[in-house]
């Protein structure tokens, strides 16, 4: 590869050596909503009911609090449905009041 020129993830070159055979697993495309409802052969909407509660491999992009667009890494997908990962993820509790004054 030339100087100053980047590879597109996913292409590998062994001469350069990239990616380190270390970091092939973390290396694992995202995909959509769709290939992922395809994946699991359920309806996208399942599947986007789950990701908003918190399934394990769903991947939530922006900060918008309506809408986000959401990618999944199907291994983890398959991890969670097959029980060999956690299911849902720990989410922090909403609506948190933090009270002034001392505590006594």
């Amino acid at each position: 590869m030339a100087v100053g020129t980047l590879a597109r993830v996913g292409q590998s070159s062994e001469a350069d050596g990239w990616p380190p055979k270390a970091l092939a697993p973390l290396l694992e495309p995202f995909v959509s909503a769709d290939e992922a409802a395809r994946f699991l052969a359920v309806k996208r909407r399942h599947l986007l009911t789950l990701a908003r509660k918190g399934i394990a491999g769903a991947y939530g992009l922006g900060t918008g609090n309506k809408r986000k667009l959401w990618v999944f890494h199907l291994s983890k997908l398959a991890g969670a449905i097959t029980g060999e990962t956690a299911t849902m993820v720990a989410r922090p509790p909403k609506g948190v009041t933090i009270l002034s004054g001392s505590p006594r």
